[in-house]
């Protein structure tokens, strides 16, 4: 017997709302997704300058994120076509002062031993430091009595300065996007056990071949679309109240009428749409998280230049002794992703609240120069041109003991999603999915 079809409404296009929207789709629902911009994959989305489509940051995947690989290939997208797949790493430029570690193919956790044996710019006390930790996280089962920052977690193991200078630290900061000192320790251990203390695919680095938005959500609104649904851009809802048994959106001068909702918005934005229905509690959690930036530094270049490899760790030295400010953290070869766009280079600079204090062409000409230096090519202190994309709330701050709420709001057939939603994961793109997939699922269970 088949339920009846329920008119849902989805607020927000990002990679949570399009998860909940294809899930609640499937469901036999008939969903209306609406997104204020134009372009669909809320902080994760294709960006058009001119002629050329740059995304508003690069991304890394990991075979670890399941959700997200299995609601790809239900809307039709190969993530192996989609993504190239590269084991676990981390390489700096060749006599930068950094490291090489790469894992191997063998079953966990030899690759992780044998990449730890074979490791270059490591010495012997880093890398027993590395295995040390690592039995011990295992032992603990990547849980902690009470959290408290990675830094103060990394100490209190006995890691080497460097070991945390080149590995936990860049991974912290690229995982949690907030830096060592504040960022909590259960979530970075709940990323490594997904990770490292999984089998060994589930380490692989996926780097996006395609932008953002072509990735997943246009693909999603697509599958909406030929399932009977609607998708709604460059419309904002303005206002949300109770209408009987049903919800009422308002956007611009258009008023209708859904059986539910799903609010996948930004924390505080949910909390405006709310202001007048929901609970006092909830709305302060929603209006509590901290921010932090991420900025993606696009350097084009000639054709014919190309990386050793698709990317490298970067040494970042932002207090730098000469002045020369060193902020990129990873770069990006978008040629070996892409080959139409050959040459273009994508620097990442995660939690970049003080890399863009001194404007964007600052910033674009020290990452240049940061580039040349390190890998030893002066023409590269000049590209043809530059492109700082800064997202200045892409993820909420990811402290010790955070409170995040859960997907169920306490009003009937209204449900909160994105990855700010409590989970064991930092903001995501995995955690965003978990929890527009989540939302979706629990607003099935109230619907007759």
């Amino acid at each position: 017997m088949r339920l009846e079809a329920r008119q849902i409404a989805v607020i927000g296009a990002g990679w949570a709302g399009c998860s909940a929207a294809v899930d609640l789709t499937q469901a036999g629902h008939q969903v209306t997704l609406f997104e204020a911009s134009r372009q669909l994959g809320g902080r994760a989305r294709r960006v058009v300058i001119g002629e050329t489509v740059l995304d508003n940051g690069q991304h890394i995947l990991l075979g670890a994120y399941k959700q997200t690989l299995q609601i790809m290939r239900t809307v039709g997208i190969d993530p192996d076509s989609a993504m190239l797949r590269l084991p676990l790493q981390m390489c700096y430029p060749a006599d930068s002062g950094g490291m090489t570690f790469v894992a191997s193919r063998l079953p966990a956790p030899l690759h992780l031993l044998a990449a730890l044996w074979r490791a270059h710019g490591l010495e012997r006390e880093d890398k027993l430091a590395l295995a040390r930790f690592s039995s011990a996280a295992r032992w603990m089962g990547w849980q902690l009595n009470d959290d408290c920052s990675v830094s103060t977690f990394l100490e209190r193991f006995d890691q080497t300065e460097r070991l945390i200078r080149l590995m936990w630290r860049p991974l912290c900061i690229a995982a949690l996007n907030t830096l060592p000192e504040h960022a909590s320790a259960q979530v970075f251990l709940a990323v490594l056990r997904d990770s490292l203390g999984a089998r060994r695919s589930a380490s692989d680095m996926l780097l996006p071949r395609h932008d953002l938005s072509r990735l997943f959500p246009q693909q999603a609104a697509a599958f909406i679309e030929e399932r009977g649904g609607t998708l709604e851009s460059g419309r904002s809802v303005r206002q949300l109240r109770r209408d009987g048994e049903q919800w009422q959106l308002q956007s611009n001068d258009n008023k209708q009428n859904f059986d539910a909702v799903v609010i996948a918005t930004l924390p505080e934005t949910a909390a405006a749409l709310l202001e007048d229905c929901a609970d006092a509690a909830l709305l302060t959690v929603l209006r509590s998280f901290d921010y932090e930036p991420i900025t993606t530094c696009y350097l084009q270049y000639a054709s014919d230049i190309r990386l050793p490899r698709p990317f490298f760790a970067l040494i970042d030295d932002p207090e730098n002794a000469n002045g020369m400010a060193a902020w990129g953290q990873f770069v990006f070869d978008r040629g070996q992703l892409d080959p139409g766009q050959a040459g273009l280079l994508a620097v990442v600079i995660s939690a970049s609240s003080e890399a863009i204090l001194g404007g964007h062409q600052a910033l674009s000409s020290a990452v240049a120069t940061q580039i040349a230096v390190a890998f030893k090519q002066p023409q590269l202190a000049q590209p043809l041109w530059s492109q700082v994309i800064s997202e200045k709330r892409a993820t909420f701050a990811c402290t010790p003991d955070l409170a995040r709420p859960t997907n169920d709001s306490g009003l009937p057939k209204l449900m909160l999603a994105g990855d700010y939603t409590a989970s064991d994961y930092p903001a995501t793109l995995e955690s965003a999915v978990r929890s527009g997939r989540q939302a979706a699922q629990e607003l099935l269970l109230q619907l007759p």
